[in-house]
């Protein structure tokens, strides 16, 4: 009875701290810090699918921060773990290693025996995968473990429902203010100072050599205040959407992008990632995600597409990126003659600063593919 009632205690201590929370990774590190309290595992984690077979965020307990980094990138949803979406059922067994879905583990992977799988449903829909692996005491999980795990589960259904949807509320209000700005900014301001600058090369031509010397002197100075105007704006309008890429890394942070542009923009926009979750050199980081957001941008600005398919690779040594799209294409040479707007020549730019190419291969009416290819180490 005393153990029933400390359960129960447990289970309204979570209820009120969960009501407390507003954020969905802090509600779901309650949730996972309570399921393993409850079944007194020595080992716990909880994934939030990201609907590509793999997970948006995957937390632990249990694994210290040396042995996770020595695991390395984010499990994918496959054999056991692929099992709790295709049928929300918890799964519970005595020894993972007799499964015949149990795939092995990396090779920093501590060796565990016991399971109890458990599924975050809401409207049908699996929310999050909670995993626990092998009980302090020795034991494997019993049917009072993994009741108590559903009820916590049934329990925490709605707060991540909420907090998820709260984020996403915040997140495409920001995403699309950020985006107005940007488009106002890129459409009309940038254009007017690169006039300005036009104004000012033609106003000196005009005036030619003859022209008191204090003149040209100030028309200069208008031309390069133009010219540094511009390139300011046009740096202001490539940090509008600043990535955390410091705390999530490339991976995690182009995942949330194409899930924002996916809600904003209602275009069928696939991804694909392969290799290490997050690279050494934040600078690399930063610039491919630059060039695949100005890829992303143009392609959902100008293509007029109905499909995106992004691809990522991060393993082996170099970094490989494709945006490619069925939109309406267009004639490359033309357009990088005539084209004075952010685009083909930034990523350009900054493909050749890492030490890597940059291709675009279009037609008018065949679609485009940016493919970036760069150094791991660069």
């Amino acid at each position: 009875m005393g153990t029933e009632t400390g359960a129960l205690r447990r289970l309204l201590d979570v209820a009120l701290a969960l009501g407390a929370e507003r954020r969905t990774e802090a509600v779901l590190r309650v949730i996972l810090d309570a399921a393993r309290d409850l079944a007194d595992a020595e080992y716990a984690a909880l994934g939030v699918p990201d609907g590509d077979g793999g997970f948006t965020l995957f937390l632990t307990a249990g694994v210290d921060a040396a042995t996770w980094a020595a695991i390395g990138a984010l499990p994918r949803i496959h054999g056991l773990l692929g099992a709790l979406l295709d049928d929300p059922r918890a799964i519970r067994l005595a020894d993972i290693r007799d499964d015949s879905r149990f795939g092995g583990w990396p090779p920093a992977h501590p060796d565990m025996r016991a399971f109890l799988g458990v599924p975050i449903v809401a409207g049908g829909e699996v929310l999050a995968e909670l995993f626990l692996a092998d009980k302090h005491d020795g034991d494997g999980f019993t049917e009072a473990d993994q009741q108590l795990v559903e009820t916590l589960a049934a329990h925490a259904a709605l707060a991540v429902a909420n907090a998820q949807r709260n984020e996403r509320t915040r997140e495409l209000s920001v995403a699309e203010e950020r985006t107005r700005l940007a488009r106002e900014l890129h459409d009309s301001l940038t254009q007017t100072l690169f006039s300005l600058s036009l104004a000012a090369e033609s106003a000196a031509a005009l005036a030619g050599p003859a022209t008191d010397p204090r003149l040209a002197e100030q028309l200069d100075r208008t031309r390069e205040l133009a010219r540094s105007a511009l390139a300011e704006t046009r740096a202001l309008v490539g940090t509008l959407r600043p990535p955390d890429l410091d705390a999530e890394g490339l991976s995690v942070a182009l995942r949330k992008r194409v899930e924002l542009l996916r809600r904003v923009h209602h275009v069928a926009i696939g991804l694909t990632l392969r290799g290490p979750a997050r690279l050494r050199d934040r600078t690399l980081e930063r610039e491919v995600l630059t060039v695949a957001t100005e890829a992303l941008s143009n392609a959902l600005q100008h293509a007029g597409a109905r499909r995106i398919d992004v691809a990522l690779d991060t393993g082996g040594d170099a970094v490989r990126l494709a945006v490619a799209d069925d939109g309406t294409g267009f004639d490359l040479p033309a357009t990088v003659r005539g084209s004075r707007r952010l685009g083909l020549t930034s990523m350009r730019e900054r493909a050749e600063a890492l030490g890597g190419v940059l291709h675009v291969d279009t037609a008018p009416g065949a679609g485009t593919r940016v493919t970036l290819e760069v150094p791991a180490a660069c």
